[in-house]
């Protein structure tokens, strides 16, 4: 890790607001799952020295949950053909799980499919046969990614992964059964933004609602009306999850540490060249901390972390918080430890 980072007074009060509004949050059912989504990068495999150093530099703020990400490909969205990417094979999988637990994380397996110059939430076969096909494609390449989740007991497993256009299709009842069968932990789907989580019809088999969030939030300066935005969508999360009596996992949540990223935060670092803005950024996962900070929320998984804890720092404009003022406000919400950094 880098030298140590001092947490502004403006962030250090929003801090507060984010640590005594989840302190007042009933006990969950479980274990809250609060950490990071950890993107495994060339150069520091997990089960490398540098991957632990990081994956400890994520334990020592506070997360108590790490998202890890097999990618699954397919060419085009309409193409039928999906398999397992060549990032994650199943020994480094297998690694993974294994360092997490033993550094005391619970682990989420949170498949992803890959799409050239698209995402997930384009895949759209053209026709029955095609969805029938790609729906065995995509169970065929799951039930690896299930079969090594169970042997290696992890504690969650998510099951799709923002597929916005797949969720009316009834083979999804079948996929979920499948990983119930050969899964005993906590099982889930991640929903991209609340529009898609108010339209999936099979949250009754699942044991919670995932969702990742990434709402327009205006201009950056504009405090009052991000926080409006943000409670806007909870409120919605909230009327979810007591219509299904099902808790809400937050399975994306982030900001890029570059100006003007509150108008467009799914906007990533490729699509717009930017000044670096690492307050911004710190800014507004406080204020997502302070939001979700209710009965109905039972884990945020921040986007993103790297296995290289030489990953972010000041002239870093992506969504990884490392090395950025965003630790402290997150070890100021996770542990209580505000002003520690």
């Amino acid at each position: 890790m880098r030298g140590p980072m001092r947490v502004p007074a403006l962030m250090r009060v929003a801090c507060f607001a984010a640590v005594a509004t989840l302190a007042a949050t009933p006990a969950a059912p479980f274990e809250r799952l609060d950490g990071f989504n950890v993107v495994a990068v060339p150069g520091h495999p997990f089960g490398s020295a540098s991957a632990r150093r990081s994956l400890t530099a994520a334990r020592r703020l506070g997360a108590n949950a790490v998202a890890i990400i097999p990618f699954l490909w397919q060419a085009s969205p309409s193409s039928t053909a999906i398999d397992r990417g060549s990032d994650m094979p199943d020994a480094a999988l297998r690694t993974a799980i294994r360092e997490t637990h033993a550094l005391g994380l619970r682990t989420v397996i949170k498949p992803h499919v890959w799409i050239p110059e698209r995402w997930a939430g384009t895949v759209a076969p053209a026709s029955e046969d095609g969805w029938r096909d790609w729906f065995t494609g995509y169970r065929a390449a799951l039930d690896r990614i299930v079969r090594i989740a169970a042997e290696e007991k992890a504690d969650a497993l998510v099951v799709g992964t923002e597929l916005s256009k797949t969720v009316a299709r009834p083979e999804w009842r079948d996929v979920i059964a499948g990983v119930r069968a050969a899964f005993a932990g906590f099982v889930f789907y991640v929903a991209h933004d609340v529009a898609e989580a108010e339209a999936v019809p099979f949250w009754d088999r699942l044991d919670a609602i995932g969702v990742s969030l990434y709402p327009p939030l205006g201009a950056d300066g504009d405090g009052v009306g991000r926080r409006a935005a943000m409670r806007a969508a909870v409120e919605r999360l909230d009327a979810l999850a007591q219509q299904y009596g099902k808790p809400v996992i937050v399975a994306e949540v982030g900001l890029r540490s570059a100006a003007g990223a509150a108008a467009k935060p799914w906007e990533s670092a490729e699509e717009r060249p930017a000044e670096a803005d690492s307050r911004l950024q710190a800014r507004v996962l406080a204020d997502w901390l302070a939001v979700l900070g209710r009965p109905s929320i039972r884990g945020v998984l921040v986007w993103r972390w790297f296995t290289d804890p030489g990953a972010g720092g000041a002239a870093d404009t992506d969504f990884t918080v490392q090395n950025k003022p965003a630790e402290g406000v997150l070890l100021c919400a996770w542990t209580n430890g505000c002003g520690r950094r």
